[in-house]
């Protein structure tokens, strides 16, 4: 036998306990080679795995803390102190402090291998003052805090599943839609195309203020409009507070009216009032008066040239119609994980909730731009009002109350872009939910007095307001940001896997329907909307109760983006420009050479306004800082920690990829970072 050789002989052979070892070299052994670590070394390799977990965490919170620092020295100017949601951080910094206080005494019970049985224990039995606390602890747990924790966890779980039920009827609505293929359909008299003196007279308004990025394209787009010249008249609304730019734009105004459009520049002198205060002023004006119907775009919405003969000839032979309102499609909905986040959520709300209201109440909200109204239902319905950041919800709620109806278009889009920025999307997502619930308080007077049927009323101050704008918020923040952390600590009132996965998983899929190509981001869209909740709730707080943080507006910020296909088409449509204005092709190529190089001199001149404007304001991409959403990543994350001493399962990845998910968010890693 080789002298390296090792046999081994099995006595019994159901026992492998009774060996015999020959050979000379036995440290080859796997044996051997455990018995020859020390508890020295095995004490080095601990440390230096602690060593690593401690780096890792130091270098995070040093990040947060520059992030922090950084964060506060480049605060905006324009941030009102009182919508920094002061209480609320304090508020969840409680509950951070409260868990992490938790955890600790956790860990030493799990170590100790103390559970509920130590209640039961005489109190003879109880060894040592932290014993005494823990069983203390249990005590007040059981007795005090986990019945309030368990009433309030059952309340937002019977929201939770009203608000799914609402979903699933949409849903439900949309696919009877789809089925039947009800859509609003225009007969082949509704317009002469031919005798263009039976086109109604109709008004555009672009509203824009400080719109650096995108007036071109909109004012553009507008003056290519399918429509006789002599029966449309463009204002374009500036409320821009920036000498340079309000020349660009008035520049930009006076190319296309010599080219025959029939567009005017306005600027108020007396900005108040925002966007509201804006149509109103407009609507003043005294031709304003021969006009019949009135479309309005933001400044970032590019309409194809038949938006007008898609939308008007549905008011004809319907004198109760006061509104059209068209789909938004998005240039950048591909552009980062924000924008495709932001894409389902506003394809579910066009494609279901718009289409589903149109066709079987005859009313929905207003989106603000995109849509065309009937002058005369405007002026009924008392005009635009400043008393709210949602002018456009207000206008609506006010028309229906006075009996006029809305048609939506589902197959008429209009091109814009989505906020690239967390921080933008947040300033607008706060307006969006804060303004309804101002809007409420305002109108449940009117809305209960008013002449329309039980059913409407019921469906504005319960579907409408309390279900979509103030109930959805509210449990989404209370149930998956605050209860479900707290029940890791309340094992009283833990809360069961149906209501933090199946449920939102199936609701998520429902949302996610009208955009399949999204169905990769489930999971990262459940998440996010649970993070964006924090904001969501803050916002219908500060507009139910009247904040100060409520009537705070802010432009949300555009890149002017737009996509190749939108490029050539615009160019095909400045070609037809052209013919149309001349009779023969001599007569072109000289028009052309003229415009060209009038083209070059104002291209020149507003390079050099606007190379200025940019030296001006040239600053650094900046991330920020978001506070809440950091301090709720800690807590969910303290939970997670929880969770996993208790071997919890899905409770724990969800803590754990939730609090990851703030986390992201919290340190602006998400979308891009804005000057």
């Amino acid at each position: 036998m080789a002298p390296n050789s090792v046999a081994v002989t099995m006595e019994k052979p159901d026992n492998f306990s009774i060996l015999e070892i020959n050979g000379s070299d036995q440290s080859s052994l796997p044996d051997n080679k455990r018995k020859s670590i020390s508890p020295k070394q095995f004490s080095w390799f601990i440390l230096l795995k602690a060593h690593k977990v401690v780096s890792v965490l130091s270098w995070l919170f040093s990040s947060v803390r520059k992030r922090i620092a950084f964060s506060s020295k480049h605060i905006n100017e324009e941030e009102d102190p009182k919508s920094r949601g002061k209480q609320m951080y304090r508020f969840i910094k409680a509950c951070l402090v409260i868990s992490i206080v938790a955890l600790s005494i956790e860990i030493v019970a799990h170590y100790k291998k103390w559970n509920l049985d130590l209640m039961n224990r005489p109190s003879w039995e109880v060894r040592g003052l932290v014993e005494w606390s823990y069983m203390s602890w249990l005590s007040f747990r059981s007795d005090y805090i986990a019945p309030i924790v368990i009433t309030l966890s059952k309340f937002c779980t019977v929201l939770f599943l009203i608000q799914s039920l609402d979903r699933l009827v949409l849903c439900l609505g949309c696919f009877w839609i789809k089925f039947k293929k009800i859509e609003p359909k225009l007969k082949d008299d509704e317009l002469d195309l031919e005798d263009a003196s039976k086109f109604p007279m109709v008004l555009i308004q672009i509203p824009m203020c400080n719109e650096q990025e995108v007036y071109e394209q909109s004012i553009g787009a507008a003056s290519q409009l399918d429509w006789p010249k002599d029966r449309i008249l463009i204002q374009v609304l500036d409320d821009s507070d920036d000498p340079n730019l309000q020349l660009l734009i008035e520049e930009e105004v006076s190319v296309w009216a010599e080219k025959g459009v029939n567009i005017i520049y306005r600027h108020r002198l007396i900005r108040t009032g925002y966007k509201a205060g804006n149509l109103k002023s407009a609507m003043t004006c005294d031709y304003v008066k021969d006009y019949e119907f009135v479309a309005i775009f933001d400044a970032d919405f590019t309409p194809n040239p038949d938006f007008l003969k898609k939308t008007i000839p549905h008011f004809k032979r319907n004198p109760e119609l006061g509104l059209v309102q068209a789909r938004w499609s998005f240039v950048n909905k591909d552009e980062n994980l924000l924008t495709r986040l932001q894409n389902i959520n506003l394809c579910f709300h066009f494609e279901v909730e718009q289409q589903v209201n149109g066709v079987f109440l005859n009313f929905f909200g207003f989106n603000g731009t995109a849509g065309v109204w009937r002058i005369k239902a405007l002026e009924e319905s008392g005009g635009w009002l400043e008393r709210t950041t949602v002018e456009d919800m207000d206008i609506a709620v006010r028309a229906h109350l006075n009996g006029w109806k809305f048609i939506y278009l589902n197959d008429v889009e209009v091109t814009c872009e989505l906020p690239e920025s967390y921080e933008a999307y947040k300033k607008q997502q706060h307006r969006w939910h804060s303004g309804p619930m101002q809007l409420f308080r305002l109108c449940l007077p009117s809305i209960i007095k008013s002449k329309i049927s039980i059913g409407k009323k019921a469906n504005l101050i319960f579907l409408f307001f309390l279900l979509r704008k103030l109930i959805l918020p509210f449990y989404s923040f209370t149930l998956f940001c605050i209860i479900l952390p707290l029940t890791m600590f309340i094992p009283e009132a833990e809360l069961p896997l149906w209501i933090i996965c199946y449920v939102p998983i199936f609701i998520s899929l429902l949302n996610i329907l009208p955009s399949p190509k999204s169905f990769p981001f489930l999971i990262p869209y459940l998440l996010f909307e649970n993070t964006m909740s924090i904001t969501k709730f803050n916002a219908m707080i500060s507009g139910l109760f009247q904040l100060g943080s409520a009537y705070e507006w802010v432009v949300t910020k555009k890149t002017g983006r737009s996509s190749e296909s939108d490029l050539l088409a615009f160019s095909e449509k400045e070609e037809k420009l052209h013919r149309r204005n001349s009779e023969s092709g001599l007569e072109l190529l000289s028009k052309l050479k003229e415009q060209e190089m009038k083209h070059a001199e104002q291209e020149t001149e507003k390079k050099s306004i606007g190379g200025l404007m940019r030296s001006n304001s040239k600053m650094k991409k900046r991330n920020m800082v978001f506070k809440k959403e950091l301090g709720l990543a800690f807590l969910l994350l303290t939970a997670a920690a929880r969770s996993f001493l208790s071997a919890h399962g899905l409770h724990f990845y969800f803590l754990l990829f939730q609090g990851l998910s703030f986390l992201v968010v919290g340190l602006d890693l998400i979308g891009e970072q804005i000057n």
